[in-house]
């Protein structure tokens, strides 16, 4: 497939990429994608400050269009994947339940017809709908998640919400639709979640990597560990990003900023590597609110996540791999 850039990122339609723009389920049937993006533009779930609503129209607005030949990988991206844009679930302002549900629904109709779902948030709430319709779509208990974030999210209610962004990933483990053991957090910091919460954690056999560790022993090895924990038993991987995994100072355009997190450089090499070298199955980027964003850092931070992971699937769909080495500059 050609690729699909064919003009500045700022000109034209505002889709993911200027990706063609599916609106039916049947359409995915005719053009057979290898990927397809969806919007869940969600955000009355959270705590702090709201608009990462936002965030689906930012990532496709907004960010710069960097190309589409992948320099480290030695790949041209739209060539090997073919990728769409399958607009947005519809979330009522104020509706909880019926707007997971429909993010659950729209998720599905591509999962299910082994499409690989790219999902933009959103709040981190939308990671349970999600995740759970791709769980349906390829075995209740047999996908692991690799999570980064500031904030664990697995609290079971805040401010007596049960479907808050702040308790997405306890559900998701209670409804046993991911094990706990399957369960991997990287880049967990800060004050919050307390000890009796990680101690659920623990009773689930989850895992985490906080952030001391990534700066004890670097991400490299951290990811390594991370992926085999992953994978134990599990038959392909879920990776969801909450922005707020960055330090402030690359991604203040979030809702709950953590001083003291991760660089983009390590970030993005980290979610290639899921890409390469696991059987990734699904992807969500949460909580962009471009509201508090300055000069789009945060939008071109997740959108180029997103582009990381889509060199990696192109390069496991038949592209070819080819790490530029200082000998040969």
């Amino acid at each position: 497939m050609a690729a699909q850039l064919s003009g500045p990122s700022y000109a034209g339609p505002a889709t993911f990429a200027q990706c063609p723009l599916l609106t039916e389920a049947g359409e995915l049937d005719s053009w057979e994608p290898d990927v397809a993006v969806i919007g869940a533009p969600w955000d009355d779930s959270t705590t702090n400050r709201p608009g990462a609503r936002f965030g689906p129209r930012a990532l496709r607005a907004l960010a710069y269009g960097p190309g589409t030949y992948h320099l480290d990988l030695g790949v041209e991206i739209f060539d090997e994947l073919s990728v769409v844009d399958f607009g947005d679930a519809m979330c009522p302002h104020g509706l909880v339940e019926p707007s997971h549900a429909n993010i659950r629904l729209r998720v599905g109709e591509v999962a299910s017809r082994g499409i690989f779902p790219v999902i933009l948030g959103g709040d981190h709430s939308i990671t349970w709908p999600a995740a759970t319709a791709v769980a349906e779509a390829r075995g209740w208990g047999r996908i692991g998640i690799v999570h980064f974030d500031a904030h664990a999210d697995t609290a079971d209610s805040i401010d007596g919400n049960l479907a808050s962004h702040g308790t997405p990933m306890r559900r998701l483990i209670e409804s046993g639709a991911v094990k706990g053991s399957n369960f991997v957090q990287v880049g967990l910091r800060g004050y919050w979640p307390p000890e009796e919460t990680f101690a659920w954690m623990r009773e689930q056999e989850m895992r985490w990597h906080l952030m001391q560790e990534v700066w004890e022993r670097g991400l490299p090895a951290v990811m390594e560990d991370a992926v085999a924990e992953a994978l134990e038993g599990a038959d392909g991987v879920y990776l969801s990003l909450d922005i707020d995994v960055l330090d402030p100072g690359f991604a203040p355009g979030t809702g709950t900023p953590e001083p003291g997190g991760l660089a983009p450089a390590d970030l993005l090499r980290a979610v290639r590597k899921l890409a390469l070298e696991t059987p990734l199955v699904a992807m969500d980027v949460v909580e962009v609110a471009p509201a508090y964003d300055w000069a789009e850092l945060t939008v071109n931070n997740a959108h180029r996540a997103v582009l990381e992971v889509l060199a990696g699937l192109a390069v496991r769909r038949g592209g070819a791999q080819r790490l530029v080495t200082p000998i040969e500059r």
